[in-house]
């Protein structure tokens, strides 16, 4: 068993609640922009003073509308402006939000509801309108249901126009620390969601010592490259139901950060969005990452400047590298030839990608899963650091992550100040701090199964070293064994098999199976891409996955991934299917982790005939 604990650098506070920031921001400087709102012409500018204004005006329309303090109120919308007010609204008066992902379907959405008891609930439009409508009888408890792309912000607003401002601030008052903030539901990756009870002092706790602790990223003017005096601001990308987006939304609003919203994480629309916010850093899952660098090597071979790119890809690599190595005490660092190839490339190549990234950004955050190593030192010699963390939603987001100054390129870094990290005799990682929460909403069994004498069980396996970074090595629920008894963890060779450009998912299976084998979806923009460096259309999907061209390039993904295992926890056959893993199909998170049972079982043929084939 090891274990290190790193103390806290801000305790939590004796009193108030996370609504408080809001108002004491809007006192102290009421000029600061808090928020860019989008808008038909750009991007709008909110005050800290204006957002409290807006904060406290829908706080008195929530009271008038019957809102009390404990009500749970829900929340059905992507990544928005309204999102993030309404969340400081209902906390101004007591109430706790409860976000849905805006893709839930209708058994979840009802059942959500039902567990948490909800009270009212917020939607984006009409379609998430009549999704709650479809189930409102079975709902005794909902009183109120407002629809944001309906007017529910001017409608609230104008309902609590007689309601006095010291209404807002007599309930926020009584708010304290231990006063229970949202029911966050968990992704449910191996079964049905748990629906964690998260505290203000969670919340503070988590975020005041990431901001503490990452200052660079969060404060303005201190991040490398910064200009004096430069705000610190941040593209809000995850959706807000996810325990990472919520965490960054708080931190920053708590930092003083400026903040913008934007719902899609990927493609032509995020790409724009990020050249025309210009954030100094973005948290994001690695699937984000990986799809810039995916474009960026694109635009090369378009361009015909595919070598130029690859030799820049491996400067990078190789500068970073050198820089943690001499951070270790392990290297001497970069020598003046590297440090001179990487000053060229950075007018050549690198300049221009973070140019591409609105030209201002620094830091990345990465959560949710495996970043890749390499891609890791990528970006931080094109002048990106992806600063790579841990942690679920028990845990209110980050509980390990990568020093800036001082990253291990493929761990999850060190403990956040105020938290402990424990191997246990198993290999499983316990975890301590206070922002662990409470225990799951109506479930004390579930609660008393992973808290264990102040430590929660996470189910993830792991390792620490021996300058105390964390490496996450899978799930234990995720554990393969094949009926010859070798036990596997398919995640890191699911991982390097997704690092060849064509491969979108890979799903290792093989449980009670005589050998490993994988499923295979193609990623579509690469395959366009593909084909049209060749000359030739793109086939349809079904005659696109017999291609014997693309079979042996997906082929050589699988080799090169066996490469890296003993031959029993290898590969030994393989099917490219003509779809894809997608959160509509109820195959992948909302974050992008592969739900493997769905996914077993709506392939089962598939995998069935993977044990008919002949072993490639």
């Amino acid at each position: 068993m090891r274990e290190i604990t790193v103390p806290p650098l801000v305790p939590v506070p004796p009193s108030g609640g996370l609504a408080d920031a809001v108002f004491e921001h809007a006192a102290a400087t009421p000029d600061r922009v808090a928020f860019g709102r989008r808008a038909a012409d750009g991007w709008r500018d909110v005050t800290a003073a204006a957002f409290r204004d807006e904060v406290t005006a829908l706080a008195k329309g929530l009271l008038a509308e019957g809102v009390r303090v404990g009500d749970r109120v829900a929340i059905v919308s992507r990544t928005r402006y309204e999102w993030t007010l309404f969340d400081f609204a209902l906390w101004s008066v007591g109430a706790q939000s409860v976000p849905l992902y805006p893709g839930a379907s209708v058994e979840q959405v009802y059942w959500t509801l039902h567990d948490a008891e909800v009270s009212a609930c917020v939607v984006e439009h009409g379609d998430h309108a009549m999704t709650v409508g479809s189930v409102v009888d079975r709902l005794p408890g909902l009183r109120r249901l407002w629809q944001l792309d309906a007017g529910a912000v001017e409608e609230l607003t104008a309902a609590g126009a007689g309601v006095a401002d010291e209404e807002v601030h007599r309930r926020r008052a009584a708010v304290t620390p231990g006063t229970p903030a949202t029911v966050l539901y968990t992704p449910g990756t191996t079964g049905r969601p748990k629906a964690c009870v998260l505290t203000h002092a969670n919340f503070m706790a988590e975020t005041d010592n990431v901001v503490g602790r990452f200052g660079p990223v969060f404060r303005p003017g201190t991040g490398p490259g910064s200009g004096r005096g430069e705000q610190a601001s941040t593209l809000l990308v995850l959706p807000l139901a996810h325990v990472l987006g919520r965490m960054v939304q708080v931190a920053a609003v708590r930092a003083g950060v400026r903040v913008g919203h934007q719902s899609r994480m990927s493609g032509p629309v995020f790409l724009s969005e990020l050249r025309s916010f210009r954030p100094t850093f973005l948290a994001a899952v690695p699937y984000v990452f990986e799809r810039v660098f995916t474009a960026a090597r694109h635009e090369a071979e378009r361009t015909g400047r595919e070598r130029t790119f690859e030799r820049a890809v491996e400067v990078a690599v190789r500068h970073s590298g050198a820089l943690e190595e001499r951070a270790f005490g392990v290297g001497p660092g970069p020598g003046t030839a590297l440090r001179v190839r990487r000053r060229v490339f950075d007018r050549l190549v690198y300049s221009g990608l973070r140019e591409s990234l609105g030209g201002r950004l620094r830091f990345g955050l990465s959560g949710g899963a495996v970043l890749d190593r390499r891609l890791g030192l990528f970006f931080a010699g094109a002048g990106i650091t992806l600063v790579e963390g841990y942690g679920l939603t028990e845990t209110t987001g980050a509980v390990t992550a990568n020093p800036p100054e001082r990253p291990r390129f493929g761990t999850v870094g060190t403990p956040v100040p105020g938290t402990g990290v424990r191997i246990a005799d198993d290999g499983e990682v316990w975890l301590r701090g206070p922002q662990v929460f409470a225990g799951y909403l109506g479930d004390p069994r579930g609660t008393e199964a992973v808290l264990r004498d102040g430590w929660l069980a996470t189910g993830d396996l792991g390792a620490l070293d021996d300058d105390g970074y964390l490496t996450i090595r899978g799930r234990k629920a995720e554990s393969l064994a094949t009926s010859e008894g070798t036990g596997v963890l398919p995640s890191a060779l699911e991982e390097r098999v997704r690092a060849h450009p064509l491969v979108d998912r890979c799903l290792v299976v093989g449980n009670g199976r005589p050998f490993l084998a994988a499923l295979v979806t193609l990623d579509r923009p690469a395959v366009a891409h593909w084909c049209a460096m060749r000359g030739r259309p793109v086939p349809p999907p079904g005659e696109l996955v017999r291609d014997p061209e693309l079979e042996a390039e997906i082929r050589r993904a699988v080799v090169a991934a066996n490469a890296q295992a003993p031959p029993a926890e290898s590969i030994r056959t393989f099917r490219i299917l003509p779809g894809q893993f997608t959160e509509e199909q109820g195959l992948v998170t909302p974050t992008m982790k592969l739900k493997r049972r769905a996914i077993e079982k709506a392939y089962a043929t598939d995998v069935d005939a993977l044990y008919r084939l002949p072993v490639s």
